[in-house]
């Protein structure tokens, strides 16, 4: 189910002086199958674009198509009802976890919040059970265990991943996360992480992660659109976008941190590879190094 975004455009506070444009001329295309990483600073329009997917935001100008969904701008307002498309179908198809998405669960029974979605989808009886059952395993956690206790008692990191799993509960093909490792400590990234490209294998096959972390994208992602000022500046692979030097630079785009020791370790005289973008590629190099160096 590959995505293609055409000439996309989005200007807040349109015809006020307060008008920002906050994207401009966007033309994507993602595969199906891949792992993406969107990068930019705040106010880069990473979030704004991906709001778009499964109309959340309303298109202004230009497409996106998805499958056989096919959202046309149209300034932003509701479009008549026979050139709507299906959008129950399309956020069951693409679902978004936003940012801190423990802050949106309410229901009184972890249960209930995580068929939430997939009820409002027309999913019903054994089938939702079941569903519901699958996700939270899903995520980790032991359904005997939370299901009927509120979510509220549940840790943060629980909380979470049952905010995750009430997303997975609709069976999406496209999984778009919005700084899914936020406010984790570093083994409750490592482990987010990880659990994503678990859920990406099983259910999930296209992942797009918004993210300001570059450690997190350069390990994680097969691809890396870069955002700046509401444009789409470029898109390349991890090992690519970190071998430019220059463009991290000019872009004001941090280096990951193993890429950042190995050109240190490289300036200093232990000949590494400054491509290396994982703690394991590292010490590979380094090992390397040390015996060409015996």
């Amino acid at each position: 189910m590959p995505i293609k975004i055409t000439d996309l455009n989005y200007v807040y506070s349109a015809g006020t002086p307060f008008a920002k444009h906050a994207l401009k001329n966007i033309n994507l295309e993602i595969p199906d199958g891949e792992f993406w990483g969107v990068i930019g600073h705040t106010g880069s329009g990473k979030s704004t674009l991906f709001a778009h997917l499964n109309a959340l935001t309303r298109i202004q100008s230009g497409t996106i198509e998805i499958d056989e969904f096919r959202l046309v701008g149209n300034g932003g307002k509701k479009p008549k009802r026979k050139h709507r498309p299906d959008y129950k179908a399309l956020r069951a198809r693409v679902g978004m976890v936003f940012q801190y998405p423990e802050y949106q669960l309410f229901a009184e029974t972890v249960r209930e919040d995580v068929a939430f979605g997939a009820k409002n989808i027309g999913i019903k009886g054994d089938e939702l059970d079941t569903r519901v059952k699958s996700a939270i395993e899903m995520v980790g956690l032991d359904y005997a265990d939370v299901a009927e206790r509120s979510p509220f008692d549940l840790s943060g990191g629980q909380k979470r991943r049952v905010a995750l799993a009430g997303v997975l509960a609709m069976h999406p093909k496209i999984l778009v996360l919005d700084e899914p490792t936020a406010g984790l400590d570093p083994r409750g990234k490592r482990d987010i992480l990880n659990l994503i490209t678990e859920i990406k294998s099983a259910l999930c096959p296209t992942v797009i992660m918004i993210s300001h972390n570059m450690d997190e994208v350069a390990e994680y992602c097969d691809k890396i659109a870069v955002m700046a000022n509401g444009e789409l500046k470029f898109v390349s692979t991890p090992r690519e976008l970190f071998s430019r030097a220059d463009t991290l630079e000019e872009l004001h785009i941090e280096t990951p941190c193993v890429t950042a020791l190995a050109r240190e370790l490289n300036g200093r005289g232990l000949n590494v590879s400054v491509a290396a973008l994982t703690e394991d590629e590292l010490v590979e190099e380094i090992l390397r190094a040390k015996g060409a160096n015996a």
